[in-house]
């Protein structure tokens, strides 16, 4: 392969992973408001397993 050819698909080549990182580093964005809803889930979870789970009984 002639050396200018292998550089220009060279160039495109990052150009698309550059491009393709960008896209994922907007999504990753986008993607944090759900960080709250995470907490909130798992929040949710250790207060229904607080409430399932036996507690000892306490003699007066």
């Amino acid at each position: 392969m002639h050396p200018e050819t292998h550089l220009a698909l060279h160039r495109t080549r990052a150009a698309d992973l550059r491009a393709e990182a960008d896209a994922y580093r907007l999504a990753a964005q986008a993607r944090r408001p759900y960080d709250i809803r995470t907490r909130l889930g798992w929040t949710l979870v250790e207060v229904g397993l607080r409430l399932v789970s036996p507690r000892p009984a306490f003699a007066h």
